[in-house]
Protein backbone atom coordinates (compact mmCIF):
# COMPACT_ATOMS: atom_id res chain seq x y z
CA UNK A 1 0.00 0.00 0.00
CA UNK A 2 1.25 3.53 -1.22
CA UNK A 3 1.74 5.90 1.60
CA UNK A 4 3.11 9.41 1.57
CA UNK A 5 4.31 11.53 4.06
CA UNK A 6 3.08 15.39 4.64
CA UNK A 7 6.51 16.26 3.93
CA UNK A 8 5.58 14.77 0.43
CA UNK A 9 2.74 16.04 -0.10
CA UNK A 10 3.40 19.57 0.71
CA UNK A 11 6.57 19.25 -1.79
CA UNK A 12 3.88 17.97 -4.65
CA UNK A 13 1.97 21.23 -3.82
CA UNK A 14 4.88 23.53 -4.06
CA UNK A 15 5.69 22.06 -7.41
CA UNK A 16 2.22 22.30 -8.91
CA UNK A 17 0.79 25.24 -6.98
CA UNK A 18 3.43 27.84 -8.88
CA UNK A 19 2.56 26.60 -12.04
CA UNK A 20 -1.02 26.24 -11.65
CA UNK A 21 -0.97 30.40 -10.64
CA UNK A 22 0.80 31.08 -13.63
CA UNK A 23 -1.36 29.51 -15.84
CA UNK A 24 -4.47 30.49 -14.41
CA UNK A 25 -3.27 34.09 -14.72
CA UNK A 26 -2.52 33.16 -18.51
CA UNK A 27 -6.13 31.90 -19.27
CA UNK A 28 -8.05 34.72 -17.76
CA UNK A 29 -6.28 36.84 -20.60
CA UNK A 30 -5.29 35.09 -23.04
CA UNK A 31 -6.86 35.60 -26.52
CA UNK A 32 -10.15 33.33 -27.54
CA UNK A 33 -9.35 30.87 -24.67
CA UNK A 34 -9.86 34.01 -21.81
CA UNK A 35 -13.33 34.91 -23.75
CA UNK A 36 -16.72 34.53 -22.31
CA UNK A 37 -17.31 31.49 -24.75
CA UNK A 38 -15.47 29.74 -22.68
CA UNK A 39 -16.52 28.96 -19.29
CA UNK A 40 -14.81 29.55 -15.92
CA UNK A 41 -15.00 25.93 -15.11
CA UNK A 42 -13.59 24.59 -18.19
CA UNK A 43 -10.78 27.58 -17.81
CA UNK A 44 -9.87 26.27 -14.42
CA UNK A 45 -10.00 22.45 -15.66
CA UNK A 46 -7.60 23.62 -18.44
CA UNK A 47 -5.22 25.66 -16.06
CA UNK A 48 -4.85 22.46 -13.30
CA UNK A 49 -4.47 19.85 -16.57
CA UNK A 50 -1.58 22.17 -18.38
CA UNK A 51 0.05 23.09 -14.70
CA UNK A 52 0.32 19.14 -13.61
CA UNK A 53 1.74 18.24 -17.45
CA UNK A 54 4.45 20.90 -16.78
CA UNK A 55 5.20 21.15 -12.95
CA UNK A 56 7.52 17.75 -13.00
CA UNK A 57 9.55 19.68 -16.47
CA UNK A 58 10.02 22.83 -14.52
CA UNK A 59 13.27 23.87 -12.32
CA UNK A 60 12.92 23.13 -8.57
CA UNK A 61 10.49 25.53 -6.85
CA UNK A 62 11.66 27.93 -3.92
CA UNK A 63 11.03 26.40 -0.96
CA UNK A 64 8.29 29.12 1.02
CA UNK A 65 5.11 28.24 2.41
CA UNK A 66 2.48 29.10 0.49
CA UNK A 67 0.26 30.87 3.05
CA UNK A 68 3.07 32.81 4.31
CA UNK A 69 3.60 36.93 3.38
CA UNK A 70 6.49 35.37 0.60
CA UNK A 71 4.17 32.88 -0.64
CA UNK A 72 1.19 35.41 -1.18
CA UNK A 73 3.87 37.79 -3.05
CA UNK A 74 4.85 34.70 -4.90
CA UNK A 75 1.32 33.96 -6.10
CA UNK A 76 0.46 37.24 -6.96
CA UNK A 77 3.80 37.83 -9.11
CA UNK A 78 2.49 34.46 -10.71
CA UNK A 79 -1.07 35.43 -11.76
CA UNK A 80 0.35 39.07 -12.69
CA UNK A 81 3.18 37.49 -15.03
CA UNK A 82 0.57 34.70 -16.83
CA UNK A 83 -1.95 37.73 -17.13
CA UNK A 84 0.48 40.13 -18.75
CA UNK A 85 1.80 37.49 -20.61
CA UNK A 86 -1.57 36.88 -22.15
CA UNK A 87 -2.79 40.22 -22.39
CA UNK A 88 0.25 40.78 -24.98
CA UNK A 89 -1.34 37.93 -27.09
CA UNK A 90 -5.08 39.37 -26.68
CA UNK A 91 -3.82 42.52 -28.28
CA UNK A 92 -3.84 40.80 -31.58
CA UNK A 93 -8.00 40.57 -31.65
CA UNK A 94 -8.08 44.43 -31.29
CA UNK A 95 -6.25 44.42 -34.41
CA UNK A 96 -8.78 42.72 -36.03
CA UNK A 97 -11.83 44.54 -34.36
CA UNK A 98 -9.78 48.25 -35.11
CA UNK A 99 -9.34 47.61 -39.01
CA UNK A 100 -13.14 46.31 -38.89
CA UNK A 101 -14.46 49.80 -37.66
CA UNK A 102 -12.32 51.76 -39.92
CA UNK A 103 -13.91 49.41 -42.75
CA UNK A 104 -17.63 49.63 -41.91
CA UNK A 105 -17.04 53.73 -41.28
CA UNK A 106 -16.18 53.81 -44.64
CA UNK A 107 -18.57 51.01 -46.06
CA UNK A 108 -21.69 52.70 -44.47
CA UNK A 109 -22.07 49.85 -42.04
CA UNK A 110 -20.80 51.37 -38.83
CA UNK A 111 -24.30 51.16 -37.76
CA UNK A 112 -24.81 47.70 -38.16
CA UNK A 113 -23.40 46.08 -35.15
CA UNK A 114 -23.73 43.26 -33.27
CA UNK A 115 -22.81 41.53 -29.78
CA UNK A 116 -19.30 40.18 -29.77
CA UNK A 117 -19.51 36.63 -27.81
CA UNK A 118 -16.12 36.85 -27.24
CA UNK A 119 -16.07 40.26 -25.38
CA UNK A 120 -19.96 40.71 -24.75
CA UNK A 121 -19.36 44.26 -26.54
CA UNK A 122 -21.17 45.83 -29.47
CA UNK A 123 -19.18 45.46 -32.76
CA UNK A 124 -19.80 46.37 -36.22
CA UNK A 125 -20.55 43.32 -38.38
CA UNK A 126 -17.16 43.70 -40.61
CA UNK A 127 -15.06 43.80 -37.36
CA UNK A 128 -17.22 40.67 -36.22
CA UNK A 129 -15.81 38.84 -39.40
CA UNK A 130 -11.98 39.91 -39.12
CA UNK A 131 -12.19 38.57 -35.49
CA UNK A 132 -13.87 35.13 -37.10
CA UNK A 133 -11.28 35.24 -39.59
CA UNK A 134 -8.21 35.54 -37.17
CA UNK A 135 -9.68 33.03 -34.57
CA UNK A 136 -9.98 30.75 -37.37
CA UNK A 137 -6.17 31.69 -38.64
CA UNK A 138 -4.65 31.65 -35.23
CA UNK A 139 -5.97 27.72 -34.60
CA UNK A 140 -5.14 26.92 -37.78
CA UNK A 141 -1.42 27.89 -37.71
CA UNK A 142 -1.02 26.19 -34.24
CA UNK A 143 -0.85 29.07 -32.06
CA UNK A 144 -2.74 27.47 -29.80
CA UNK A 145 0.17 24.60 -29.01
CA UNK A 146 2.59 27.91 -29.53
CA UNK A 147 0.73 29.13 -26.00
CA UNK A 148 1.83 25.93 -24.38
CA UNK A 149 5.04 25.95 -25.70
CA UNK A 150 5.63 30.36 -24.23
CA UNK A 151 4.29 29.32 -20.71
CA UNK A 152 6.59 26.08 -20.70
CA UNK A 153 9.18 28.71 -21.63
CA UNK A 154 8.51 31.28 -19.27
CA UNK A 155 9.29 29.41 -16.10
CA UNK A 156 12.88 29.61 -17.89
CA UNK A 157 12.93 33.11 -18.82
CA UNK A 158 11.71 34.32 -15.27
CA UNK A 159 11.56 31.41 -12.55
CA UNK A 160 8.92 31.20 -9.95
CA UNK A 161 9.85 33.86 -7.52
CA UNK A 162 9.69 37.48 -6.13
CA UNK A 163 10.79 39.05 -9.68
CA UNK A 164 7.87 39.67 -11.88
CA UNK A 165 8.00 41.62 -15.21
CA UNK A 166 10.30 44.66 -14.91
CA UNK A 167 9.90 47.93 -15.68
CA UNK A 168 11.44 47.58 -19.19
CA UNK A 169 8.94 44.98 -20.10
CA UNK A 170 5.80 47.18 -19.09
CA UNK A 171 7.36 49.47 -20.87
CA UNK A 172 7.43 46.99 -24.45
CA UNK A 173 3.63 45.83 -23.48
CA UNK A 174 2.95 50.09 -24.10
CA UNK A 175 4.96 49.94 -27.03
CA UNK A 176 3.33 46.84 -28.80
CA UNK A 177 -0.16 48.46 -27.75
CA UNK A 178 0.76 51.55 -29.15
CA UNK A 179 1.52 50.22 -32.58
CA UNK A 180 -0.90 48.12 -32.60
CA UNK A 181 -2.81 51.04 -34.30
CA UNK A 182 -0.24 51.81 -37.35
CA UNK A 183 -1.33 48.02 -37.60
CA UNK A 184 -5.30 48.33 -38.21
CA UNK A 185 -4.70 51.04 -39.93
CA UNK A 186 -2.45 49.62 -42.58
CA UNK A 187 -4.75 46.66 -43.27
CA UNK A 188 -7.43 48.56 -43.47
CA UNK A 189 -5.85 51.20 -45.86
CA UNK A 190 -6.19 49.65 -49.31
CA UNK A 191 -10.15 49.13 -48.55
CA UNK A 192 -10.03 52.84 -47.39
CA UNK A 193 -8.48 53.93 -50.37
CA UNK A 194 -10.56 52.09 -52.86
CA UNK A 195 -13.62 53.39 -51.09
CA UNK A 196 -12.36 56.64 -50.73
CA UNK A 197 -12.13 56.66 -55.02
CA UNK A 198 -15.56 55.53 -55.43
CA UNK A 199 -16.58 58.86 -53.28
CA UNK A 200 -14.61 61.02 -55.25
CA UNK A 201 -16.04 59.11 -58.24
CA UNK A 202 -20.01 59.92 -57.07
CA UNK A 203 -18.83 64.00 -55.78
CA UNK A 204 -17.95 64.22 -59.58
CA UNK A 205 -21.28 62.37 -60.56
CA UNK A 206 -23.22 64.75 -57.62
CA UNK A 207 -21.59 68.38 -59.95
CA UNK A 208 -22.26 66.94 -63.12
CA UNK A 209 -25.87 65.63 -62.31
CA UNK A 210 -27.35 67.47 -59.31
CA UNK A 211 -30.23 66.09 -60.40
CA UNK A 212 -29.40 62.52 -59.42
CA UNK A 213 -29.97 61.30 -55.51
CA UNK A 214 -26.30 60.61 -54.62
CA UNK A 215 -27.54 59.10 -51.22
CA UNK A 216 -30.09 56.59 -52.71
CA UNK A 217 -27.82 55.55 -55.52
CA UNK A 218 -24.24 55.61 -53.57
CA UNK A 219 -25.09 54.02 -50.65
CA UNK A 220 -25.62 50.10 -52.06
CA UNK A 221 -23.20 50.65 -54.52
CA UNK A 222 -20.43 51.75 -51.86
CA UNK A 223 -21.49 48.65 -49.66
CA UNK A 224 -20.98 46.41 -52.96
CA UNK A 225 -17.72 47.65 -53.66
CA UNK A 226 -16.20 47.81 -50.24
CA UNK A 227 -17.27 43.63 -49.85
CA UNK A 228 -16.35 43.17 -53.38
CA UNK A 229 -12.40 44.67 -52.55
CA UNK A 230 -12.76 42.97 -49.13
CA UNK A 231 -13.43 39.56 -50.86
CA UNK A 232 -10.23 40.20 -53.13
CA UNK A 233 -8.00 41.34 -50.34
CA UNK A 234 -9.03 38.21 -47.57
CA UNK A 235 -6.08 36.45 -48.78
CA UNK A 236 -3.25 39.42 -48.12
CA UNK A 237 -5.23 40.20 -44.50
CA UNK A 238 -5.10 37.30 -43.89
CA UNK A 239 -1.15 36.96 -44.46
CA UNK A 240 -1.14 40.39 -42.58
CA UNK A 241 -3.04 38.81 -39.40
CA UNK A 242 -0.59 35.97 -39.60
CA UNK A 243 2.25 38.28 -38.85
CA UNK A 244 0.62 40.27 -35.93
CA UNK A 245 0.40 36.78 -34.58
CA UNK A 246 3.70 36.15 -34.73
CA UNK A 247 4.72 39.81 -33.66
CA UNK A 248 3.27 39.33 -30.69
CA UNK A 249 4.82 36.35 -29.47
CA UNK A 250 7.98 37.69 -30.12
CA UNK A 251 6.84 40.92 -27.86
CA UNK A 252 5.70 38.43 -25.15
CA UNK A 253 9.32 36.53 -25.38
CA UNK A 254 10.69 40.11 -25.24
CA UNK A 255 8.49 41.17 -22.15
CA UNK A 256 9.87 37.97 -20.16
CA UNK A 257 13.70 38.26 -21.15
CA UNK A 258 13.42 42.46 -20.65
CA UNK A 259 15.59 43.13 -17.06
Amino acid sequence: MLSFTDTQILSAMHQWLWPFLRVGGFLLAAPFIGSKLVTKKARLVLAMLIALVLAPLLPAPPAVEPLSAAGLYIGVMQLFVGAAIGLVLRLVQFIAEFTGQLIAMQMGLGFAAMMDPQTGAQVPVVSQFYLILLTLLFFATNSHLLLIDLLARSFDLLPVGTQGISAAGIEIVMGWSASLLASGVMIALPIMVALLVVNLAFGVMARAAPQLNIFAVGFPITILVGAAVMFVLVGRMSGQFETAISAAFDTAYRVLEAR
